[in-house]
């Protein structure tokens, strides 16, 4: 069976972190099956989708190291073609991915105990999200 329903969420721009973890448990209980997989999906190319421990020195560690590793003032590609500011975004969106997959059984998430569901906004402006939910399973 397939069961799909969407989270919508507004973020604050760039760096701003959102655990969806109880919102994605609450959407797999909806689905009525007790065992399979959760697909969440981020519509657009500037947001990311993980897991981490969702707590204040990860949510700010997070988005300091992606802007060392992918910095906002460098001269890129994009830059030149659109002029908005963003180029950056897209390549950290791309690293750290647009979806995930998750397990769960007995009608629960199997996370780790310390690992959470998480949405990051990578553009330089607040967005309005969509965020795709597909449950797979039985």
């Amino acid at each position: 069976m397939v069961y799909r329903e969407e989270i919508q969420i507004e973020t604050a721009g760039h760096g701003d972190m959102q655990e969806i973890t109880k919102r994605v448990e609450a959407i797999a209980g909806r689905s009525g099956m007790q065992a399979g997989i959760v697909h969440i999906f981020n519509v657009g190319s500037t947001g990311m989708i993980g897991t981490i421990e969702y707590e204040p020195g990860l949510e700010r560690d997070l988005p300091e190291m992606l802007d060392r590793l992918v910095p906002p003032s460098l001269d890129y590609g994009h830059e030149r073609a659109w002029n908005d500011g963003n180029g950056h975004s897209h390549l950290q969106s791309t690293m750290m991915g647009s979806g995930i997959t998750v397990p769960f059984a007995a009608g629960e998430l199997l996370l780790g105990e310390w690992q959470q569901i998480f949405h990051m906004e990578a553009d330089i402006r607040p967005r309005n999200r969509r965020l795709l939910v597909t449950v797979i399973g039985e």
